[in-house]
């Protein structure tokens, strides 16, 4: 199960990429979407960081038992 989610955090990426290339898109025509999506992009990755940290620990820690 450990290696699932090894690959799943890699999806908060992808969706931030999205998010980023939606914002490109709407910047002309939907500024108010495009900063939410920004926004919604930024926390994405700081979910990733986050979560990779944390199961990044958590695989030390369960080595040292």
């Amino acid at each position: 199960m450990n290696k699932f989610w090894k690959y799943v955090q890699y999806g908060y990426v992808v969706v931030a990429v999205v998010l980023l290339i939606d914002a490109i898109l709407n910047w002309n025509t939907n500024r108010g979407q495009s900063y939410f999506s920004i926004g919604f992009a930024i926390f994405m990755l700081l979910v990733f960081l986050f979560k990779r940290n944390f199961r990044r620990k958590l695989e030390q820690r369960n080595k040292q038992r």
